[in-house]
């Protein structure tokens, strides 16, 4: 029983080290690897003229224009 006991132990043991040892890895993607991973499969809208005419749909139903993700400065009037 003590023989079973100890290797109970080593085992716990042996499973927390590791656990503890995973949480220093830094990560395998740099930041700047990123992009070059970015699949296009992976844009929530893969069809650009569709997506141009949503937004020119969009822009005439509501009477406004702009603020659509494209960055930019100046005061914000059209």
């Amino acid at each position: 029983m003590s023989a079973y006991r100890n290797l109970v132990r080593a085992v716990a043991a042996g499973v927390a080290a590791a656990l503890l040892c995973a949480c220093g890895v830094e990560p395998w993607v740099k930041p700047y690897e990123r992009e070059r991973l970015a699949d296009p499969i992976m844009q929530a809208n893969r069809d650009a003229l569709a997506d141009k005419h949503h937004e020119h749909v969009y822009d005439v139903r509501e009477g406004a224009r702009g603020a659509t993700g494209v960055q930019g400065g100046g005061c914000g009037c059209n």
